[in-house]
């Protein structure tokens, strides 16, 4: 009986032939029989110092007082073991394509339990600029219709709606953010129902913002419009429910709190618009079924955005992340880097810095401004081995807490903000 390339690996799936990675003896146990990496968590004991139970899983606790994953979060070993059994199989005894499908289904099937919705509604693409280009043109935007964000945004969404602008005549409105907020009641001041779509960053990179997506998601509705989030600085921070958001697509890449690496990012699209949303692009793997004289027939559900081969590396490292992220809790991450983020805000108010993240938020990233001599903050920050984001000519500090970090290493921080000294005369 013969087999076209497709019939084989659906086969091969439904009967659990899917090939595990063939690898030496010293690196048995690294992957499950589903071809999967699995190390597991240490069975790490709960303390003061390590209120999640986390701390030795991450070597950058060696290295540094780490506060900087808003730009990029490190990886704990579980990932960077699943990453080095990955290619040690390249090496030695390369997975089969189906095997590395099967792990792909497996992570689209975990991010679908973290989120709230089904495996049918999530793809990974390559990039999270990548959702909100294929909603964008999915949408046909054109004269007359207008689109609304805000200025907490990430800079790739001006870029994609200016160049609509420009193109097609759509209008892009933008919210104006007061004292670091930016509120759907505002949102409600440029949206109208000629509004196509309102796309907001869910935690913004400028200043951690974390924006109402119900709120939003009602607003954009009663409109007739959609909402889209980019969620790259929520996902892995916050938890997210996809039902109780009303969202209608995100995508995250997932070098940061999602705690994996580079070139994949889970896009989600809500069942019912589907049909709304087409791929923009041709390739084997969103063909579902191959029909005579060369046609063939797309996947109808998610799948259908993953037309080829990604980055397979990454599929296997976000698949440890994700083990890992259902292990811990997304809501005892909230929890504890929330609350660290307070600690924080509250030292640096006392200490008369100038906050540029609203009171009350509900992210782990917390922003302000200060009134030093820039080269001495630098030097102070290095010479106490600190990692953060210093942006603005150095004026301007982004801070972010992760899972791993603790309350010693935010007062660290603050004894050396409080030691800052005052710029001298300026010219």
């Amino acid at each position: 009986m013969s087999y076209t390339r497709r019939q084989f690996l659906e086969s091969a799936s439904a009967a659990g032939l899917m090939a595990p990675l063939g690898i030496s003896a010293g690196n048995a146990a690294l992957i499950d029989g589903e071809g999967a990496a699995s190390n597991g968590r240490a069975n790490l004991v709960q303390s003061a110092d390590d209120p999640l139970g986390v701390r030795p899983d991450f070597p950058v606790i060696e290295e540094h007082i780490y506060l900087d994953s808003p730009y990029i979060t490190p990886s704990p070993r579980q990932v960077i073991d699943a990453g080095d059994a990955f290619w040690q199989a390249k090496a030695r005894n390369p997975i089969s394509l189906g095997g590395m499908l099967a792990e792909t289904t497996r992570v689209r099937e975990n991010f679908a339990r973290l989120i709230g919705a089904t495996a049918a509604e999530v793809s990974i693409l390559d990039a999270t600029s990548a959702g909100e280009n294929l909603v964008a043109r999915s949408l046909d935007l054109r004269s007359g219709d207008n689109v609304v964000v805000d200025d907490l945004h990430y800079e790739t969404t001006y870029s994609l709606y200016r160049g609509l602008a420009e193109a097609r005549g759509v209008e892009l409105r933008i919210v104006r953010s007061g004292d670091g907020a930016a509120t759907p009641e505002e949102f409600a001041e440029l949206v109208d129902d000629a509004t196509r779509l309102v796309s907001v960053a869910w935690v913004s990179h400028r200043n951690g913002y974390a924006h109402d997506l119900r709120g939003l998601a009602d607003l954009a509705h009663a409109h007739g419009a959609y909402l889209y989030a980019d969620a790259i600085q929520g996902m892995g921070m916050l938890p997210m429910d996809v039902g109780e958001t009303g969202v209608d697509f995100f995508t995250s890449g997932t070098y940061k709190w999602l705690l994996g690496g580079y070139g994949v990012a889970p896009f989600f699209v809500r069942s019912e618009l589907l049909d709304i949303i087409e791929p923009d692009r041709a390739g084997s793997l969103n063909i579902a079924r191959e029909l005579p004289d060369f046609h063939f027939e797309l996947h109808d559900d998610a799948r259908k955005y993953l037309y080829a081969t990604p980055a397979f590396g990454a599929v296997y490292q976000l698949g440890a992340a994700l083990d890992y992220l259902l292990d811990v809790g997304v809501a005892n991450i909230e929890r504890h880097t929330v609350a660290l983020a307070r600690r924080l805000r509250d030292g640096l108010t006392a200490q008369g810095h100038r906050l540029l993240t609203p009171p009350g938020n509900g992210s782990a990233i917390v922003v302000f401004e200060h009134d030093h001599d820039p080269d001495a903050v630098r030097r102070s920050l290095e010479e106490a081995a600190v990692r953060l984001t210093l942006r603005e000519g150095g004026a301007q500090v982004r801070v972010g807490a992760a899972l791993f970090n603790n309350e010693r290493e935010i007062d660290r921080l603050l004894e050396i903000t409080d030691g800052w000294e005052a710029r001298g005369p300026q010219p």
